[in-house]
């Protein structure tokens, strides 16, 4: 994970969460610190480790 300082004060945290479980541990760690959160937001990056990912697509 990477926290990066934002300039009107707030902090980004950044990082590969590999699934819903370690998500809910990562959000658990924020409550317990007692830190605000703001949003958490979805970002696509593709595949990790350059094998396939389901898609929910048919072949």
């Amino acid at each position: 994970m990477t926290i990066t300082p934002q300039t009107n004060g707030d902090s980004l945290l950044t990082g590969p969460v590999v699934d819903q479980a370690a998500l809910h541990g990562l959000l658990e760690r924020v409550r317990d610190l007692g830190l605000p959160l703001v949003s958490v937001v979805e970002v696509d990056s593709g595949p990790a480790n350059g094998s396939d990912v389901n898609t929910g697509e048919k072949t």
